[in-house]
Protein backbone atom coordinates (compact mmCIF):
# COMPACT_ATOMS: atom_id res chain seq x y z
CA UNK A 1 0.00 0.00 0.00
CA UNK A 2 0.86 3.34 -0.81
CA UNK A 3 0.60 6.88 0.71
CA UNK A 4 -1.23 7.70 -2.72
CA UNK A 5 -3.72 5.26 -2.62
CA UNK A 6 -4.82 5.45 1.21
CA UNK A 7 -5.17 9.46 0.43
CA UNK A 8 -7.25 9.56 -2.81
CA UNK A 9 -9.61 6.74 -1.49
CA UNK A 10 -10.03 8.77 1.80
CA UNK A 11 -10.55 12.15 -0.06
CA UNK A 12 -12.76 10.46 -2.62
CA UNK A 13 -14.82 8.54 0.71
CA UNK A 14 -15.85 11.82 2.33
CA UNK A 15 -16.36 13.87 -0.35
CA UNK A 16 -19.25 11.25 -1.79
CA UNK A 17 -20.42 10.79 1.48
CA UNK A 18 -20.87 14.23 2.47
CA UNK A 19 -22.89 14.96 -0.77
CA UNK A 20 -25.17 11.54 -0.18
CA UNK A 21 -25.19 10.86 3.32
CA UNK A 22 -25.11 14.00 5.29
CA UNK A 23 -27.74 16.15 2.95
CA UNK A 24 -30.13 13.11 3.12
CA UNK A 25 -29.70 13.64 6.89
CA UNK A 26 -29.88 17.16 6.36
CA UNK A 27 -33.67 16.69 4.48
CA UNK A 28 -34.70 13.92 5.85
CA UNK A 29 -33.84 13.10 9.02
CA UNK A 30 -33.55 16.81 11.28
CA UNK A 31 -35.40 18.71 7.92
CA UNK A 32 -33.41 22.19 8.38
CA UNK A 33 -34.45 25.12 7.84
CA UNK A 34 -34.39 29.12 7.74
CA UNK A 35 -37.62 29.84 8.25
CA UNK A 36 -37.37 30.73 11.77
CA UNK A 37 -34.07 33.17 13.41
CA UNK A 38 -31.48 31.26 15.05
CA UNK A 39 -30.34 32.03 18.37
CA UNK A 40 -27.83 34.01 17.51
CA UNK A 41 -29.86 36.58 16.16
CA UNK A 42 -33.10 35.87 18.42
CA UNK A 43 -30.03 35.95 21.86
CA UNK A 44 -27.95 38.19 20.32
CA UNK A 45 -26.14 39.69 23.64
CA UNK A 46 -22.58 40.31 22.30
CA UNK A 47 -20.41 38.19 24.23
CA UNK A 48 -21.50 34.91 23.49
CA UNK A 49 -24.45 34.85 21.37
CA UNK A 50 -22.27 36.61 17.68
CA UNK A 51 -23.83 36.03 14.20
CA UNK A 52 -21.12 34.51 12.35
CA UNK A 53 -20.14 34.13 8.39
CA UNK A 54 -20.50 30.67 8.17
CA UNK A 55 -16.74 30.54 6.63
CA UNK A 56 -15.81 32.27 9.81
CA UNK A 57 -17.65 30.04 11.98
CA UNK A 58 -16.61 27.17 10.15
CA UNK A 59 -12.43 28.13 11.32
CA UNK A 60 -13.79 28.58 14.95
CA UNK A 61 -15.39 24.98 14.75
CA UNK A 62 -12.89 23.33 13.16
CA UNK A 63 -9.81 24.87 14.60
CA UNK A 64 -11.74 24.19 17.94
CA UNK A 65 -12.59 20.00 17.59
CA UNK A 66 -9.51 19.36 15.87
CA UNK A 67 -7.20 20.37 18.51
CA UNK A 68 -3.96 18.01 18.58
CA UNK A 69 -6.02 15.19 19.03
CA UNK A 70 -6.61 13.93 15.11
CA UNK A 71 -2.90 14.47 15.02
CA UNK A 72 -1.60 13.29 18.18
CA UNK A 73 -4.19 9.78 18.54
CA UNK A 74 -3.28 8.44 15.25
CA UNK A 75 0.28 9.11 15.78
CA UNK A 76 -0.14 6.72 18.86
CA UNK A 77 -2.04 4.08 17.63
CA UNK A 78 0.58 3.73 14.71
CA UNK A 79 2.03 1.10 17.30
CA UNK A 80 -0.96 -1.28 16.29
CA UNK A 81 0.39 -0.58 12.21
CA UNK A 82 -1.29 1.74 10.15
CA UNK A 83 -4.58 -0.63 9.03
CA UNK A 84 -6.12 -0.73 12.53
CA UNK A 85 -6.08 2.88 12.70
CA UNK A 86 -7.19 4.01 9.93
CA UNK A 87 -9.78 1.94 9.82
CA UNK A 88 -11.12 3.01 13.54
CA UNK A 89 -10.97 6.74 11.61
CA UNK A 90 -12.58 6.05 8.71
CA UNK A 91 -15.65 3.68 9.96
CA UNK A 92 -16.02 6.14 13.06
CA UNK A 93 -16.46 9.09 11.32
CA UNK A 94 -18.81 8.19 8.37
CA UNK A 95 -21.09 5.97 10.81
CA UNK A 96 -20.64 7.44 14.16
CA UNK A 97 -18.95 11.32 14.40
CA UNK A 98 -19.87 13.19 11.53
CA UNK A 99 -23.61 12.08 12.75
CA UNK A 100 -23.01 12.78 16.31
CA UNK A 101 -21.62 16.30 15.19
CA UNK A 102 -24.18 17.38 13.14
CA UNK A 103 -27.30 16.53 15.15
CA UNK A 104 -25.58 17.82 18.65
CA UNK A 105 -25.38 20.82 16.48
CA UNK A 106 -29.11 21.40 15.20
CA UNK A 107 -30.60 19.99 18.78
CA UNK A 108 -28.95 22.72 20.36
CA UNK A 109 -30.10 25.64 17.97
CA UNK A 110 -33.58 24.11 18.47
CA UNK A 111 -32.75 24.45 22.25
CA UNK A 112 -31.69 27.82 22.43
CA UNK A 113 -28.20 26.90 22.06
CA UNK A 114 -28.61 25.42 24.91
CA UNK A 115 -25.71 22.75 25.82
CA UNK A 116 -26.44 19.03 24.62
CA UNK A 117 -26.44 17.97 28.66
CA UNK A 118 -29.40 20.60 28.96
CA UNK A 119 -30.91 18.71 26.29
CA UNK A 120 -30.16 15.20 27.63
CA UNK A 121 -31.83 16.43 30.87
CA UNK A 122 -35.08 17.75 29.08
CA UNK A 123 -35.42 14.08 26.76
CA UNK A 124 -34.50 12.03 29.86
CA UNK A 125 -34.97 12.74 33.31
CA UNK A 126 -32.95 15.55 35.21
CA UNK A 127 -31.18 12.92 36.95
CA UNK A 128 -29.74 11.89 34.00
CA UNK A 129 -29.11 15.51 32.92
CA UNK A 130 -26.75 15.99 36.02
CA UNK A 131 -25.25 12.84 35.75
CA UNK A 132 -23.95 14.16 32.46
CA UNK A 133 -23.22 17.68 33.18
CA UNK A 134 -20.39 15.92 35.98
CA UNK A 135 -19.12 13.65 33.24
CA UNK A 136 -18.77 16.57 30.73
CA UNK A 137 -16.90 18.94 33.74
CA UNK A 138 -14.73 16.01 34.69
CA UNK A 139 -14.17 15.76 30.41
CA UNK A 140 -13.38 19.33 30.13
CA UNK A 141 -10.83 19.39 32.72
CA UNK A 142 -8.72 16.67 31.30
CA UNK A 143 -8.84 18.18 27.80
CA UNK A 144 -7.26 21.24 29.77
CA UNK A 145 -4.79 18.85 31.42
CA UNK A 146 -3.96 17.17 28.30
CA UNK A 147 -3.68 19.80 25.48
CA UNK A 148 -1.70 21.48 28.33
CA UNK A 149 1.23 19.04 28.31
CA UNK A 150 1.20 18.94 24.49
CA UNK A 151 1.71 22.57 23.85
CA UNK A 152 4.03 23.28 26.73
CA UNK A 153 6.17 20.17 25.70
CA UNK A 154 6.19 21.11 22.20
CA UNK A 155 7.14 24.98 23.21
CA UNK A 156 10.03 23.96 25.23
CA UNK A 157 11.27 21.04 22.36
CA UNK A 158 10.54 23.72 19.96
CA UNK A 159 11.02 27.37 21.16
CA UNK A 160 10.31 29.25 17.47
CA UNK A 161 6.50 27.59 17.69
CA UNK A 162 5.87 29.28 20.71
CA UNK A 163 6.95 32.59 19.67
CA UNK A 164 4.71 32.34 16.96
CA UNK A 165 2.29 31.13 18.23
CA UNK A 166 2.07 34.19 20.51
CA UNK A 167 2.56 36.70 17.38
CA UNK A 168 -0.51 34.77 15.97
CA UNK A 169 -2.95 35.63 19.23
CA UNK A 170 -2.14 39.09 18.65
CA UNK A 171 -2.53 39.11 15.00
CA UNK A 172 -5.88 37.16 15.63
CA UNK A 173 -7.32 40.45 17.88
CA UNK A 174 -6.62 42.99 15.13
CA UNK A 175 -8.08 40.74 12.26
CA UNK A 176 -11.24 41.04 14.97
CA UNK A 177 -11.14 44.58 15.65
CA UNK A 178 -10.81 44.31 11.44
CA UNK A 179 -13.68 42.45 10.97
CA UNK A 180 -16.43 43.75 14.07
CA UNK A 181 -15.27 47.61 14.80
CA UNK A 182 -13.75 48.80 11.50
CA UNK A 183 -16.24 46.64 9.30
CA UNK A 184 -14.25 45.67 6.89
CA UNK A 185 -14.98 43.36 4.07
CA UNK A 186 -14.44 39.63 5.56
CA UNK A 187 -12.56 38.99 2.04
CA UNK A 188 -9.92 42.05 2.58
CA UNK A 189 -9.51 41.58 5.83
CA UNK A 190 -8.98 37.80 5.47
CA UNK A 191 -5.95 38.49 3.21
CA UNK A 192 -5.07 40.73 5.33
CA UNK A 193 -4.92 38.61 8.19
CA UNK A 194 -3.26 35.48 6.00
CA UNK A 195 -0.42 37.83 4.99
CA UNK A 196 -0.04 38.36 8.84
CA UNK A 197 0.05 35.37 9.73
CA UNK A 198 2.73 34.18 7.24
CA UNK A 199 5.17 37.03 8.75
CA UNK A 200 4.38 35.89 12.09
CA UNK A 201 5.34 32.64 11.78
CA UNK A 202 8.83 33.69 9.38
CA UNK A 203 9.46 35.86 12.38
CA UNK A 204 8.93 33.33 14.50
CA UNK A 205 11.71 31.24 13.07
CA UNK A 206 13.63 34.14 13.57
CA UNK A 207 12.85 34.87 17.03
CA UNK A 208 12.27 31.88 19.19
CA UNK A 209 11.47 31.99 23.19
CA UNK A 210 13.33 29.41 24.45
CA UNK A 211 11.34 28.36 28.26
CA UNK A 212 11.00 25.28 30.22
CA UNK A 213 8.03 22.92 30.45
CA UNK A 214 6.31 24.82 33.65
CA UNK A 215 6.93 28.03 32.78
CA UNK A 216 4.45 27.23 29.61
CA UNK A 217 2.01 25.88 31.85
CA UNK A 218 1.91 28.77 33.77
CA UNK A 219 1.26 31.15 30.97
CA UNK A 220 -1.36 28.58 29.45
CA UNK A 221 -3.00 28.95 32.76
CA UNK A 222 -2.94 32.72 32.65
CA UNK A 223 -4.25 32.46 28.69
CA UNK A 224 -6.49 30.40 28.60
CA UNK A 225 -8.47 32.36 31.67
CA UNK A 226 -8.43 35.62 30.03
CA UNK A 227 -9.13 34.14 26.54
CA UNK A 228 -12.03 31.97 27.65
CA UNK A 229 -14.02 35.00 29.64
CA UNK A 230 -13.61 37.80 27.38
CA UNK A 231 -16.64 38.31 24.19
CA UNK A 232 -16.32 35.92 21.26
CA UNK A 233 -15.98 37.92 18.82
CA UNK A 234 -12.77 39.47 20.65
CA UNK A 235 -10.21 36.48 20.31
CA UNK A 236 -11.87 33.07 19.93
CA UNK A 237 -13.60 33.97 16.85
CA UNK A 238 -11.02 35.76 14.58
CA UNK A 239 -8.07 33.18 16.18
CA UNK A 240 -9.73 30.10 14.79
CA UNK A 241 -10.95 31.50 11.55
CA UNK A 242 -7.14 32.38 11.27
CA UNK A 243 -5.80 29.46 12.54
CA UNK A 244 -7.97 27.21 10.02
CA UNK A 245 -6.15 28.55 7.05
CA UNK A 246 -2.54 27.46 8.74
CA UNK A 247 -4.43 23.91 8.81
CA UNK A 248 -5.98 24.55 4.82
CA UNK A 249 -2.14 25.29 3.87
CA UNK A 250 -0.86 22.20 5.76
CA UNK A 251 -3.29 19.94 4.78
CA UNK A 252 -2.69 20.96 0.74
CA UNK A 253 0.88 20.52 1.29
CA UNK A 254 0.48 17.34 2.92
CA UNK A 255 -1.84 16.01 0.40
CA UNK A 256 -0.36 16.82 -2.29
CA UNK A 257 2.93 15.36 -0.83
CA UNK A 258 1.15 12.18 -0.04
CA UNK A 259 -0.03 11.69 -3.44
CA UNK A 260 3.26 12.70 -5.53
CA UNK A 261 5.72 10.38 -3.59
CA UNK A 262 4.51 7.04 -4.72
CA UNK A 263 5.86 5.70 -0.99
CA UNK A 264 5.31 2.52 -0.01
CA UNK A 265 4.29 2.19 3.51
CA UNK A 266 7.58 1.78 5.71
CA UNK A 267 5.87 0.53 8.87
CA UNK A 268 3.95 -2.84 9.34
CA UNK A 269 0.14 -2.97 7.98
CA UNK A 270 -0.86 -4.35 11.35
CA UNK A 271 1.35 -5.36 14.25
CA UNK A 272 0.79 -7.02 17.45
CA UNK A 273 -2.94 -6.90 19.07
CA UNK A 274 -1.16 -6.21 22.44
CA UNK A 275 1.60 -3.73 21.59
CA UNK A 276 3.25 -1.51 24.57
CA UNK A 277 1.68 1.79 24.92
CA UNK A 278 -0.15 2.82 27.79
CA UNK A 279 1.37 3.23 30.62
CA UNK A 280 3.88 1.38 29.28
CA UNK A 281 1.78 -1.81 29.54
CA UNK A 282 0.26 -4.33 26.69
CA UNK A 283 -2.31 -2.20 25.68
CA UNK A 284 -5.08 -4.15 23.54
CA UNK A 285 -6.29 -2.85 20.38
CA UNK A 286 -10.12 -3.32 21.66
CA UNK A 287 -10.73 -2.33 23.80
CA UNK A 288 -8.32 0.44 24.17
CA UNK A 289 -8.63 2.12 20.81
CA UNK A 290 -10.93 4.79 21.79
CA UNK A 291 -8.15 5.68 24.83
CA UNK A 292 -6.02 6.47 21.47
CA UNK A 293 -7.21 7.58 18.99
CA UNK A 294 -9.70 10.27 21.17
CA UNK A 295 -10.65 12.81 18.12
CA UNK A 296 -10.11 12.17 14.45
CA UNK A 297 -12.91 9.16 14.28
CA UNK A 298 -15.39 10.37 16.59
CA UNK A 299 -15.14 12.75 19.51
CA UNK A 300 -17.40 13.78 22.59
CA UNK A 301 -15.87 16.94 22.65
CA UNK A 302 -17.73 17.86 19.20
CA UNK A 303 -20.94 17.86 21.18
CA UNK A 304 -19.74 20.55 23.35
CA UNK A 305 -18.25 22.60 20.60
CA UNK A 306 -21.23 22.43 18.85
CA UNK A 307 -23.56 23.29 21.81
CA UNK A 308 -21.74 25.28 23.93
CA UNK A 309 -20.31 27.95 21.15
CA UNK A 310 -20.63 27.07 17.87
CA UNK A 311 -24.87 26.82 18.19
CA UNK A 312 -25.12 30.09 19.68
CA UNK A 313 -23.31 31.91 16.39
CA UNK A 314 -24.72 30.36 13.82
CA UNK A 315 -26.55 32.50 11.26
CA UNK A 316 -29.07 29.99 9.92
CA UNK A 317 -30.16 26.24 10.18
CA UNK A 318 -28.40 25.65 7.19
CA UNK A 319 -25.02 26.12 7.51
CA UNK A 320 -25.05 23.34 10.02
CA UNK A 321 -24.25 20.35 8.03
CA UNK A 322 -21.51 22.38 6.41
CA UNK A 323 -19.96 23.27 9.79
CA UNK A 324 -21.11 20.44 11.76
CA UNK A 325 -20.91 17.17 9.37
CA UNK A 326 -18.19 18.72 6.96
CA UNK A 327 -16.04 20.06 9.80
CA UNK A 328 -15.48 16.05 11.32
CA UNK A 329 -15.21 14.82 7.46
CA UNK A 330 -12.22 17.29 6.94
CA UNK A 331 -10.46 16.61 11.07
CA UNK A 332 -11.08 12.68 9.31
CA UNK A 333 -8.80 13.48 6.57
CA UNK A 334 -6.31 14.78 8.68
CA UNK A 335 -5.94 12.13 10.58
CA UNK A 336 -5.49 9.79 7.34
CA UNK A 337 -2.67 12.24 6.29
CA UNK A 338 -0.90 12.01 9.99
CA UNK A 339 -0.83 7.87 9.20
CA UNK A 340 0.65 8.12 5.53
CA UNK A 341 3.02 10.80 6.92
CA UNK A 342 4.14 8.24 9.92
CA UNK A 343 3.28 4.86 8.01
CA UNK A 344 5.80 5.67 5.03
CA UNK A 345 8.21 8.24 6.68
CA UNK A 346 8.20 6.76 10.36
CA UNK A 347 10.73 4.18 10.28
CA UNK A 348 13.03 6.55 8.32
CA UNK A 349 12.78 9.10 11.46
CA UNK A 350 13.72 6.84 13.95
CA UNK A 351 16.23 6.03 12.05
CA UNK A 352 17.77 9.03 11.86
CA UNK A 353 16.91 9.69 15.44
CA UNK A 354 18.96 6.97 16.19
CA UNK A 355 21.58 7.89 14.32
CA UNK A 356 22.21 11.32 15.62
CA UNK A 357 22.30 9.81 19.28
CA UNK A 358 24.70 7.34 19.01
CA UNK A 359 22.86 4.40 19.34
CA UNK A 360 22.00 1.06 17.70
CA UNK A 361 18.57 1.01 16.54
CA UNK A 362 16.42 -2.21 17.54
CA UNK A 363 13.23 -1.27 15.72
CA UNK A 364 12.29 -3.99 12.67
CA UNK A 365 9.24 -4.23 10.86
CA UNK A 366 8.92 -7.65 12.64
CA UNK A 367 9.22 -5.82 16.38
CA UNK A 368 7.36 -2.75 15.38
CA UNK A 369 4.31 -2.81 18.15
CA UNK A 370 6.36 -3.48 21.13
CA UNK A 371 9.30 -1.00 20.32
CA UNK A 372 7.48 2.19 19.02
CA UNK A 373 6.35 3.28 21.86
CA UNK A 374 9.82 2.92 23.93
CA UNK A 375 12.07 4.27 20.70
CA UNK A 376 9.89 7.34 20.40
CA UNK A 377 10.63 8.33 23.95
CA UNK A 378 14.25 7.52 23.75
CA UNK A 379 14.80 9.63 20.99
CA UNK A 380 12.72 12.34 21.95
CA UNK A 381 10.35 11.64 19.13
CA UNK A 382 7.57 11.71 21.42
CA UNK A 383 3.78 11.58 19.43
CA UNK A 384 4.03 15.58 18.80
CA UNK A 385 7.50 15.64 17.50
CA UNK A 386 6.92 11.90 15.69
CA UNK A 387 4.22 13.86 13.56
CA UNK A 388 6.42 16.73 12.92
CA UNK A 389 9.24 15.13 12.00
CA UNK A 390 7.00 12.25 9.46
CA UNK A 391 5.41 15.35 7.93
CA UNK A 392 8.82 17.39 6.95
CA UNK A 393 9.81 14.07 5.96
CA UNK A 394 7.11 13.51 3.12
CA UNK A 395 6.97 16.97 2.11
CA UNK A 396 11.07 16.82 1.28
CA UNK A 397 10.83 13.52 -0.52
CA UNK A 398 8.05 15.22 -2.75
CA UNK A 399 8.06 18.02 -5.63
CA UNK A 400 7.91 20.44 -2.74
CA UNK A 401 11.25 19.87 -1.47
CA UNK A 402 12.44 23.58 -2.23
CA UNK A 403 10.11 24.94 1.06
CA UNK A 404 13.11 25.10 3.93
CA UNK A 405 12.72 21.77 6.23
CA UNK A 406 12.33 24.33 9.39
CA UNK A 407 9.39 26.44 8.17
CA UNK A 408 7.83 23.66 7.24
CA UNK A 409 8.74 21.56 11.11
CA UNK A 410 7.05 25.12 12.19
CA UNK A 411 3.90 25.19 9.92
CA UNK A 412 3.05 21.61 11.36
CA UNK A 413 4.00 22.19 15.34
CA UNK A 414 1.60 25.20 14.83
CA UNK A 415 -0.52 22.54 13.36
CA UNK A 416 -0.65 21.42 17.25
CA UNK A 417 0.27 23.89 18.76
CA UNK A 418 -2.31 26.71 17.36
CA UNK A 419 -5.39 23.94 17.31
CA UNK A 420 -3.96 22.94 20.87
CA UNK A 421 -4.59 26.60 22.17
CA UNK A 422 -7.71 26.86 20.54
CA UNK A 423 -9.46 23.72 21.89
CA UNK A 424 -7.61 24.87 25.55
CA UNK A 425 -9.73 28.38 25.76
CA UNK A 426 -13.05 26.62 23.67
CA UNK A 427 -12.48 24.15 26.67
CA UNK A 428 -12.42 26.59 29.31
CA UNK A 429 -15.49 28.92 27.54
CA UNK A 430 -17.53 25.62 27.80
CA UNK A 431 -16.67 24.56 30.97
CA UNK A 432 -17.64 28.27 32.27
CA UNK A 433 -21.23 27.31 30.44
CA UNK A 434 -21.18 24.18 32.23
CA UNK A 435 -20.65 25.24 35.55
CA UNK A 436 -23.29 28.29 35.25
CA UNK A 437 -25.48 25.58 34.39
CA UNK A 438 -24.92 23.01 36.46
CA UNK A 439 -25.27 25.51 39.53
CA UNK A 440 -28.45 27.04 38.82
CA UNK A 441 -30.77 25.24 40.71
CA UNK A 442 -28.87 26.21 43.81
CA UNK A 443 -29.22 29.82 43.18
CA UNK A 444 -31.80 30.98 45.96
CA UNK A 445 -29.53 28.88 48.51
CA UNK A 446 -26.10 29.86 47.87
CA UNK A 447 -26.82 33.71 48.31
CA UNK A 448 -23.60 35.61 47.51
CA UNK A 449 -20.73 32.46 47.07
CA UNK A 450 -23.74 32.12 43.21
CA UNK A 451 -22.63 35.08 42.14
CA UNK A 452 -18.81 34.59 42.84
CA UNK A 453 -18.66 31.23 41.46
CA UNK A 454 -20.55 32.11 38.49
CA UNK A 455 -18.85 34.96 37.53
CA UNK A 456 -17.21 34.37 34.05
CA UNK A 457 -13.42 35.18 36.02
CA UNK A 458 -14.14 32.77 38.60
CA UNK A 459 -15.94 29.94 36.38
CA UNK A 460 -12.87 30.21 34.03
CA UNK A 461 -10.14 29.54 36.63
CA UNK A 462 -11.98 26.71 38.04
CA UNK A 463 -11.20 24.21 34.78
CA UNK A 464 -8.01 25.73 34.38
CA UNK A 465 -6.51 25.00 37.75
CA UNK A 466 -7.32 21.50 38.14
CA UNK A 467 -6.60 20.58 34.35
CA UNK A 468 -2.80 22.57 34.94
CA UNK A 469 -2.13 20.58 38.16
CA UNK A 470 -2.96 17.80 36.51
CA UNK A 471 -0.36 18.50 33.61
CA UNK A 472 2.28 19.24 35.87
CA UNK A 473 3.01 16.05 36.70
CA UNK A 474 4.03 15.15 32.85
CA UNK A 475 2.60 11.89 32.63
CA UNK A 476 1.23 12.09 29.46
CA UNK A 477 0.37 8.52 28.57
CA UNK A 478 -1.92 7.98 31.47
CA UNK A 479 -3.46 11.58 31.40
CA UNK A 480 -4.02 11.32 27.31
CA UNK A 481 -6.07 7.73 27.47
CA UNK A 482 -8.06 9.10 30.41
CA UNK A 483 -8.91 12.15 28.36
CA UNK A 484 -9.55 9.86 25.79
CA UNK A 485 -11.93 7.55 28.01
CA UNK A 486 -14.15 10.25 29.31
CA UNK A 487 -14.36 11.78 25.10
CA UNK A 488 -15.25 8.62 23.62
CA UNK A 489 -18.01 8.11 26.66
CA UNK A 490 -19.32 11.24 26.13
CA UNK A 491 -19.76 10.95 22.23
CA UNK A 492 -22.00 7.70 22.88
CA UNK A 493 -23.77 9.69 25.74
CA UNK A 494 -24.43 12.64 23.18
CA UNK A 495 -25.15 10.39 20.34
CA UNK A 496 -27.60 8.51 22.71
CA UNK A 497 -29.18 11.76 23.39
CA UNK A 498 -29.42 12.49 19.87
CA UNK A 499 -31.02 9.66 19.33
CA UNK A 500 -33.64 10.30 21.40
CA UNK A 501 -34.26 14.17 20.07
CA UNK A 502 -34.93 12.66 16.62
CA UNK A 503 -36.84 10.35 17.93
CA UNK A 504 -39.22 11.95 20.77
CA UNK A 505 -38.51 15.90 19.00
CA UNK A 506 -38.64 14.83 15.46
CA UNK A 507 -40.95 11.75 15.56
CA UNK A 508 -38.29 9.86 13.00
CA UNK A 509 -37.92 6.16 12.44
CA UNK A 510 -34.55 7.19 11.28
CA UNK A 511 -32.94 7.12 15.31
CA UNK A 512 -32.03 3.73 14.92
CA UNK A 513 -28.65 4.93 12.58
CA UNK A 514 -27.41 7.07 15.83
CA UNK A 515 -28.98 4.65 18.72
CA UNK A 516 -26.83 1.23 17.43
CA UNK A 517 -23.58 2.65 17.01
CA UNK A 518 -24.07 4.86 20.42
CA UNK A 519 -24.64 1.43 22.26
CA UNK A 520 -21.61 -0.28 20.66
CA UNK A 521 -19.23 2.92 21.18
CA UNK A 522 -20.69 3.07 24.79
CA UNK A 523 -19.91 -1.16 25.43
CA UNK A 524 -16.20 -0.50 24.05
CA UNK A 525 -15.80 2.55 26.03
CA UNK A 526 -17.03 1.03 29.46
CA UNK A 527 -14.29 -1.87 28.94
CA UNK A 528 -11.97 0.55 28.40
CA UNK A 529 -12.29 2.43 31.40
CA UNK A 530 -12.45 -1.06 33.25
CA UNK A 531 -9.40 -2.30 31.92
CA UNK A 532 -7.63 1.23 32.59
CA UNK A 533 -8.49 1.76 36.11
CA UNK A 534 -7.60 -2.28 36.62
CA UNK A 535 -4.98 -2.70 35.07
CA UNK A 536 -2.95 0.79 33.91
CA UNK A 537 -3.61 2.94 37.27
CA UNK A 538 -2.57 0.88 40.15
CA UNK A 539 1.06 1.94 38.54
CA UNK A 540 0.86 5.51 38.18
CA UNK A 541 -1.05 5.72 41.84
CA UNK A 542 2.41 4.40 43.32
CA UNK A 543 4.38 6.43 41.14
CA UNK A 544 2.89 10.02 41.62
CA UNK A 545 0.11 8.98 44.17
CA UNK A 546 -1.78 12.76 44.18
CA UNK A 547 -2.26 13.02 40.27
CA UNK A 548 -2.75 8.74 40.55
CA UNK A 549 -5.88 9.38 42.20
CA UNK A 550 -7.11 12.20 41.15
CA UNK A 551 -7.30 10.77 37.65
CA UNK A 552 -8.67 7.74 39.17
CA UNK A 553 -11.29 9.13 41.01
CA UNK A 554 -13.05 10.94 37.91
CA UNK A 555 -12.71 7.43 35.78
CA UNK A 556 -14.63 6.43 39.02
CA UNK A 557 -17.09 9.36 38.82
CA UNK A 558 -17.84 8.88 35.44
CA UNK A 559 -18.57 5.03 35.45
CA UNK A 560 -20.49 5.47 38.18
CA UNK A 561 -22.55 8.33 36.56
CA UNK A 562 -22.33 6.47 33.23
CA UNK A 563 -24.04 3.49 34.38
CA UNK A 564 -27.02 6.05 35.58
CA UNK A 565 -27.17 7.96 32.35
CA UNK A 566 -27.49 4.93 29.98
CA UNK A 567 -30.12 2.94 32.60
CA UNK A 568 -32.40 6.62 31.48
CA UNK A 569 -32.01 6.23 28.34
CA UNK A 570 -32.85 2.73 28.13
CA UNK A 571 -35.64 3.16 30.03
CA UNK A 572 -37.07 5.85 27.71
CA UNK A 573 -36.44 3.74 24.66
CA UNK A 574 -39.00 0.92 25.89
CA UNK A 575 -41.62 3.44 26.86
CA UNK A 576 -41.29 4.95 23.47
Amino acid sequence: MTTTIVISIAFIVYMALYFIYGKKIERDVVRASDAVDAPSKRLYDGIDYVPANKYVLFGHHFASIAGAGPIIGPAMAMCWGWLPGLLWVWLGNVFIGAVHDYLALMASIRYDGKSIQFVASDLFTKRSGTAFYWIVFFLLVLVVAAFSDVIASMFAKTPEIASASIYMTIIAIFLGQMIYKWKWNLALATVVGVVLMAAAIWLGTLTPLPAKHEVWLVVQFIYIIIAAAIPVNLLLQPRDYLNSFLLYFGIAIGFAAAVFTFRGFEAPMVSTFAPILIGGKPTPFWPAIPLIIACGSLSGFHSLVASGTSSKQIEKESDALFIGYGAMFTEGFLSTLIICAIGGFGFTALQNAAAAANQPLALTAGNWGDMYTKMTTAFKLVPANMVVQSYADMVAASFLSWIPTLLVKVICGLWISAFALTTLDTTNRIARYCLVEMLGPFKTNMGGAYAFLTNRWTASLIPAAIGVYLAWSKNFTIVWPAFGAANQLIASLALMTGAAYVAKRLKSKFAVMATIPALLLWVTVTAAILWFMVVIMPDSIAKNPAQGWTVQAIMAAMLVLNVVFVWDFIRLRKTE
